[in-house]
């Protein structure tokens, strides 16, 4: 058996005739043909009839090679199995009458124990036309496991278009199956390989990196849909959660992780201030306090500035040594 890879196909542009040019020859085919035949069997001549009949004919036959094309649409065309060219020009062409126009697929189906039926699928591509548009794949939520294992729910929307059509039609069963599959193998492999929010230090999770992430998504896609000849020109996370088993846990968690950041601050800032105050008190020579009194200021100042309600202070009337 051998191992040698596969060549990938090729596209080759190819241009055709005019359909308004070709159209004149055709349709005086079939005018010709038909006066022909009964003007032959009038007079006898059964070489005229066979002239008119040929000329029907060859009239009906190259109908069958016309067809138009659209902006940003091609035609893939293959004579008798063989890739002949790609036509990209937009407009009304002729071509080979024998052009290949996509026919049905056939597909051996197991119904049971040693029962087979044939089924019969038609083609997404009628006339093995292509669309060179951008297209959006909209991808389901899909749950995985992030890096710490965390179940999560993640979605992505790409944006791919054909570039080779040769590839698209000829490397791969069907293309755009083909980039729903592997798009949703890309987002399950990128989801597993970053934490959601919660990593090491600087270390890029999925909600912190949302561009880097994007970025490396859209690379992992490109190098996976190669082979079918399509570019992807974005890719981007548009839905990313805690599966619902353990979003009321990790709810929980990002609430007192908010808490513990607010009392960080807000104790921050205490300090500041209270050390602001006793520097002025010493400097302006307004009272002079021993360690014991300063102590029990600064326990005051940061019971009034870090307390959750407002302070009830009590007066003393009397001496402060007293």
């Amino acid at each position: 058996m051998s191992n040698e890879p596969r060549t990938a196909s090729r596209e080759r542009e190819m241009r055709v005739q005019n359909g308004w040019v070709m159209l004149i020859p055709v349709t005086l085919s079939l005018v010709l043909g038909v006066a022909a035949m009964p003007l032959g069997a009038v007079n006898n001549a059964p070489v005229v009839v066979g002239l008119g009949i040929v000329l029907v004919l060859l009239a009906l036959a190259g109908c069958f090679g016309f067809f138009t094309l659209q902006p940003n649409e091609s035609r893939v065309l293959v004579l008798f199995g063989d890739y002949k060219g790609t036509v990209r020009t937009e407009g009304f062409h002729w071509g080979n009458p024998f052009y290949s126009n996509g026919p049905s697929s056939t597909s051996l189906t197991t119904v049971g124990k040693g029962e087979s039926a044939v089924s019969t699928t038609n083609k997404k591509n009628p006339r093995l036309k292509v669309s060179l548009r951008s297209r959006n794949l909209n991808g389901d939520r899909l749950k995985v496991n992030d890096k710490l294992g965390n179940p999560i729910e993640i979605a992505a929307v790409v944006v791919w278009r054909v570039q080779d059509t040769a590839q698209a039609m000829f490397d791969v069963e069907d293309f755009e199956d083909y980039v729903r599959v592997q798009s949703e193998s890309a987002v399950r492999h990128l989801g597993s390989q970053y934490a959601y929010d919660h990593g090491e230090a600087h270390e890029t999770t999925l909600r912190s990196g949302a561009d880097e992430v994007s970025d490396e998504l859209r690379k992992e896609l490109q190098k996976r849909l190669e082979r079918a000849g399509v570019v992807v020109e974005e890719a981007r996370l548009t839905h990313l959660a805690y599966a619902p088993e353990i979003a009321q846990a990790m709810l929980r968690r990002q609430q007192a992780e908010a808490v513990l950041a607010a009392r960080h601050k807000i104790v921050q800032g205490a300090v500041e201030m209270v050390k602001m105050a006793l520097d002025d008190l010493s400097r302006q020579g307004v009272v002079e306090l021993d360690v014991e009194r300063r102590a029990a200021m600064v326990s005051n100042l940061m019971v009034v500035l870090c307390g959750d309600s407002e302070a009830k202070p009590v007066i003393n009337t009397g001496t402060l040594y007293g």
